[in-house]
Order: structure tokens, then C-alpha cells, then sequence
């Protein structure tokens, strides 16, 4: 008589995974963490902490992309930014430390006890509105971003942060009309075209809208610098996140374009990284 014998499933445990993953060990725990919903703490105190069949394929699927370059903000769809958990998709920019830089100098130029408006241009996850939201509460945050899909990803993050943002769709100014502003914040595209860097790391999955600008980088910061002009009070301000090698172009933009008191600032790095001026009206 004929029998037949039915395999059992196979699980594998955590510290198998992680040797096979073929990853850093501190980026396989994260996944497997995440995708376990424990703390990561609790995999390193119980490697042979089993996975069903269905979890061991979620998590080398993971492992597949993550070795292919996808970014992990992208696995796990958030990134935190300023204290504050973000979600994040292929649709939009990955925040990242240095423009926490942007946040803290716009901070230092919006009073908390006095009203404010404020624009955060090229919005893409929200970062900076939200981040300036959470911090100022009073203060009316604008955000336009061009890319529909990028506002569907920031008005998702204002939600879950209970955040107060107005969100405009439209390229740069266009759907501001005359609105005025006490401070006007970007973080535009600023790599040159034929950057090199554009084909290694994290960028090679990030949208192209959100960080090319032009041959040199620098055709949004100069069309941004022009127009806020027509939207900025007597003595408001702007800031605008560049490039490490774009300090001395920018400085050299602010002030040609009549702002005073111009400024550059490093971020915790000690790159060059936000130009800041004042709009005398």
C-alpha cells in the first residue's frame, strides 16, 4: 500500500535569516524587525525566534531588494525626520539630517508667541512643513509641491501628525498667486544634470523631479530667489537648502538680487547647506 508523506513547512529562525540575508547585520535587523512588528532588542535577545514560511519569504524578498540599492526608507515606508515619523514612497524625496538645518534656521526666524505665514516650497513628503508646524503651531504653513503623488504623501503625513498645513498643487509660485510671506523655505532639486552621484546609493531610486536642476543645479534655486521676491513682506526672509559646492553661487545670487543681511550656514556635518536673506521690500 502506497503512502503518502506530506513535508512538513519549514521555519526558519531569525539568526539563520539574517546570516543568509547577506546584508549588515544592524539593516537585516531593522527588516526582520519591522516585518515581525517586535523590537529590534527582542531578535538580538531571541535569534531562534522562529518564522512561518510566508514571513521567511516576505523577509528574503526584502533582503533582495535591499541588496539591489533599494533604500530601506522605502522598504519600510518612513523615514523620521525632526523627531518626527514620516511616510515615505518612491513618489517623494527621502529626508534626510542636513535639512533638519533648514528647519532650525526657519525656526529661529519665526517668533512662537507671534503669527506668522509661512511657505514651504517643493513640499514633496511634508518634511518641512510638518516639522515647522509641530514647532509653531500659530504660524499659517503654505506647501505646493508640482507632483500630485508627492501632496497625496504629505497631506498623509500632516494627517497622521495632526498637523495644520494648507497644500497648493502647482509649479513653485504658480499656485500661490499674490499671497504674501513672512519666510519662505525650499529644499529645491540642486544636482547638476550629468552629476555622477546620481547613479549611486539611495538617489538612483529617488524621483529625478526632486533632485535635478539644470547643468550646474542651480535653474530652480535662481528662479526660486527670483520670484519670492514678489511674495515676501518688508523684511521677510527666505532660505534655500544647496548643495555642498554651491555656497558661494548662492551668496553671490541673494545678494545680486538686492536681499540683504545674506548668509550661508553649514549643517551638523559642517557642509554648506542653507543661504538665508532678507527682503527689505
Amino acid at each position: 500500500m502506497n503512502t503518502t508523506v506530506v513535508a512538513r513547512p519549514t521555519f526558519a529562525t531569525a539568526e539563520s535569516l539574517l546570516r543568509e540575508s547577506g546584508l549588515p547585520r544592524s539593516e537585516g535587523l531593522l527588516l526582520l524587525s519591522r516585518l515581525l512588528c517586535v523590537e529590534r532588542s527582542r531578535l538580538m535577545a531571541h535569534p531562534e525566534t522562529k518564522l512561518s514560511p510566508q514571513q521567511g519569504a516576505a523577509a528574503r524578498e526584502w533582503f533582495e531588494r535591499r541588496r539591489a540599492g533599494e533604500p530601506i526608507a522605502y522598504l519600510l515606508e518612513e523615514r523620521e525626520f525632526f523627531g518626527l515619523a514620516l511616510r515615505v514612497t518612491p513618489d517623494v524625496l527621502i529626508p534626510r539630517p542636513e535639512t533638519e538645518r533648514l528647519v532650525e534656521l526657519a525656526l529661529e526666524s519665526i517668533a512662537p508667541s507671534e503669527p506668522a505665514r509661512v511657505l514651504d516650497l517643493g513640499t514633496g513628503s511634508g518634511a518641512v512643513a510638518i516639522a515647522l508646524a509641530s514647532e509653531r503651531p500659530g504660524a499659517e504653513i503654505v506647501a505646493s509641491d508640482v507632483s500630485d503623488a508627492a501632496l497625496a504623501v504629505a497631506r498623509d503625513n500632516a494627517r497622521r501628525r495632526g498637523a495644520t498645513i494648507r497644500f497648493l498643487h502647482g509649479d513653485w509660485f504658480e499656485p500661490i498667486g499674490s499671497m504674501p510671506f513672512d519666510l519662505i523655505a525650499s529644499n529645491p532639486p540642486y544636482v547638476a544634470a550629468h552629476d555622477p552621484h546620481l547613479a549611486r546609493g539611495d538617489v538612483r531610486f529617488e524621483p529625478r523631479l526632486a533632485l535635478v536642476a539644470g547643468e550646474d543645479g542651480m535653474d530652480h534655486i535662481e528662479h526660486i530667489a527670483d520670484r519670492a521676491r514678489n511674495h515676501l513682506v518688508p523684511n521677510g526672509r527666505i532660505l534655500l537648502e544647496h548643495g555642498y559646492d554651491q555656497a558661494g553661487r548662492c551668496l553671490e545670487l541673494l545678494r545680486g538680487l538686492g536681499y540683504c543681511e545674506v548668509e550661508d550656514f553649514a549643517d551638523l556635518a559642517g557642509l554648506p547647506r542653507v543661504c538665508v536673506g532678507c527682503w527689505r521690500g
